[in-house]
Formats: C-alpha cells, structure tokens, sequence
C-alpha cells in the first residue's frame, strides 16, 4: 500500500482523462435519456394505438434486458447488418435508449401528477397547450421527478463502467489495465474509487440545490406565490367540491 502511488494516479494525465471520459459519456447519455424517456412518455399518452404499441415494445425490451447486453449487442451485432459505430456511440446509444426506458416511466408518473383540473382551467382561460403545458404542468411535475431523476443520474455515472467491455477507455478501464501492468490493484482502484466519489457527489450537491429552488414552501417564503397556479389550484378545488 503506497499513498503516494494513490496520489500520483489521481493526478495523472491518464487517470483525468478517463474521469472525463467518464462524465462525457454520462452527460451525453443522460442528456438523450432524458428526450428518448419525454418523447416516450408523450407518446403514451397518445390515442394512437400503433405508437402505444411502439413504445409498449420499447419499454419491454430495454427494461428487461441487462444493459451489459445491449452495450455487446449494439457494438457487435450491428455491423453485421452494415452499419459500424465506433465503441464510444455504441456506448452513448445503448445507455442513452436504456436510461430512456426508466426516464420515460418518471417523466409520465410526474406528469399524470398534475391534475387534469387544472389543465382544463388553464385552457378555460384562454391558454394554449402549449401554454398549459410550459407554465402549468412543466413547474409542478419537475418538483415531483427530481428527486428520481437525481438517482437515475448518479446511477448512470456508476452504469457508465460497464462500456469498458467494448474497450472505451473510460475510468474503470483506465484503472484496470494500469493495475494490470504494475500489480498494484489497490491503488490504482483507490484512485479510481476517489474520482468515482467525487462526481456522484457533484451530482448528489447539484440535485440538492435544485431541489431547494424548486420547493415551493421556499419559494413562498421569499417571494409572492405565484398567482397562475393560485387561480387554477383555487378553480380546481371548487370545482371538485361542487
């Protein structure tokens, strides 16, 4: 056990490379996710019933199969039908569409969260749509798929391991093959485990703060409630008492 050797890994140049190859393939992945699983979730709410079956499919076969699998059978099966991706968009591709199939079931729970009351009384209002959506539905339904999305987040920086058996060169595979070449397993994993902390808990401090800016106890407390939401929550409560 040498912590000098742990230090030196941690300030090397291959081990910050693969910490940000790492947060790369994290936010991309994360960032698609997050599209793939709104546009699922809108399109269940369709009365198309060939998109319901779409998205019945997608979900069947991104949640139940391992993520381990889709990384090999995107990066190896594929270009037997023609089309070769390099081992980075495999990577991103595969977490991307499994991370949507999650994201999907979070974004619709939040959603459907809302009351269909208080998008009737917006529309009643003379509010388009996309009005109701963006200012009525959007606000109330992030507070309630933050906390489940902070965990998808952090759990897809752990996930993201997983791609070195396609030979990215992310951080688990950078501290692997060093070990590998100087026997010093503890240390080179050390390092790696220490980087590993570090970003989950920028993530776990980014979802914190945006939790506490979306709460809206907070919010009364320095501001004016805001008076959209007063009206149609006042609208929707009379109308459920009549």
């Amino acid at each position: 056990m040498s912590l000098e050797l742990v230090f030196e890994y941690l300030f090397s140049r291959t081990f910050f490379d693969g910490a940000v190859l790492t947060l790369l393939i994290t936010i991309t992945s994360l960032f698609f996710g997050v599209l793939a699983g709104l546009v699922v979730a809108l399109l269940q709410e369709t009365k198309i019933r060939s998109l319901q079956v779409v998205t019945l499919v997608y979900l069947w076969l991104f949640r139940g199969t391992p993520v381990l699998f889709q990384i090999i059978f995107i990066y190896n099966v594929l270009p037997t039908f023609g089309i070769r991706l390099s081992a980075f968009l495999s990577a991103v591709i595969a977490l991307s569409l499994n991370e949507g199939a999650y994201m999907a079931e979070i974004l619709r729970s939040g959603l459907q969260a809302v009351k269909t009351g208080q998008r009737t009384a917006g529309l009643a209002l003379g509010m388009t749509k996309a009005k109701v959506m963006r200012f009525i539905v959007i606000p109330q339904a992030a507070r309630i798929v933050l906390p489940p999305m902070g965990n998808q987040m952090i759990g897809m920086l752990k996930t993201s391991a997983l791609v070195s058996v396609i030979a990215v060169e992310e951080l688990l595979l950078v501290a692997n093959q060093t070990a590998s070449a100087s026997f010093r397993y503890f240390e080179a994993l050390t390092a790696a485990g220490i980087y590993y902390l570090a970003l989950t808990t920028i993530f776990m401090a980014g979802q914190f703060f945006l939790e506490r800016s979306l709460d809206p106890k907070r919010g009364r407390r320095k501001a004016a409630p805001a008076p959209l939401i007063e009206r149609l929550t006042h609208m929707t409560e009379t109308a459920e008492t009549r």
